[in-house]
């Protein structure tokens, strides 16, 4: 996030689950995904259930990787596995929430057919986000 100067309030940064993401996610409907490689940590990706006006709405949540990972297809791994794991669980929409300058993951989200909002939805803490998508699945 650093890379981006996301690393200040209103990011994820500040996110207490951070410290322990596998306490996070451990209930009916949420889970994370680590991608490793030559036994290395290089990314993760989680789903969550989000409030919102829609009904049956997840959030994608805490995608990163490795900046020596990209392009690799380690990020669309981890995304279809995210959003496979969405549908199954009965999910209607996929939202997320992400940073202008961070162009390589929005390509890759429009890739999968997340679309553009205009305003976020519902309250997820992370105000500094400027730009806000969704995934009807």
């Amino acid at each position: 996030m650093a890379e981006f100067g996301a690393d200040r309030p209103g990011f994820a940064w500040q996110d207490p689950e951070l410290d322990a993401l596998s306490l996070a996610y451990q209930n009916e409907g949420y889970r994370y995904w680590v991608a490793e490689l030559d036994g290395r940590i290089v990314g993760g990706a989680g789903i969550a259930p989000f409030q919102c006006h829609w009904p049956a709405t997840c959030e994608l949540q805490k995608m990163y990787l490795s900046p020596q990972c990209r392009g690799k297809g380690i990020g669309q791994a981890l995304l279809d596995t995210a959003l496979s794991y969405a549908e199954g669980q009965g999910y209607h929409h996929c939202y997320l929430e992400t940073f202008e300058p961070m162009v390589q993951a929005r390509k890759l989200y429009e890739s999968k057919g997340f679309e553009r909002l205009h305003a976020p939805w519902g309250d997820s803490g992370h105000s500094a986000c400027d730009c806000w998508m969704m995934k009807a699945l």
